[in-house]
């Protein structure tokens, strides 16, 4: 999205230290390394993400299946597509991956 990004992960455990990586570490990664990026692109050092961030812990396959079609609908929401498909920051899950959510979630109301 022009305003914001979603992200849904499942953090790694980090071998050597024997703990899961917290998501504190794991946004701090991502944000330094897409501001470096984005700066370097646009030739400046402006700041580019929000020192918050907003997460919530999915419990159950129904919860990140309505997540997941929330994220997906995004950009339709916002008028940035028709189809979410046509979106171009779309990952867009293999059909052939056995833990995507059902098509039917998946589909433009």
């Amino acid at each position: 999205m022009p305003d914001h990004v979603h992200v849904i992960l499942t953090p790694s455990i980090d071998e050597s230290r024997q703990l899961v990586i917290s998501l504190v570490e794991i946004m701090k990664a991502m944000k330094g390394a897409s501001s470096h990026a984005i700066n370097h692109r646009l030739g400046s050092h402006a700041t580019i993400w929000q020192e918050e961030s907003f997460d919530r812990v999915v419990r159950s396959s129904e919860n990140l299946d309505a997540k997941i079609a929330y994220i997906l609908q995004n950009p339709v929401r916002k008028g940035l597509v028709a189809d979410w498909r046509h979106y171009k920051w779309i990952w867009q899950v293999p059909e052939d991956n056995p833990y995507a959510p059902p098509a039917s979630i998946l589909k433009h109301p």
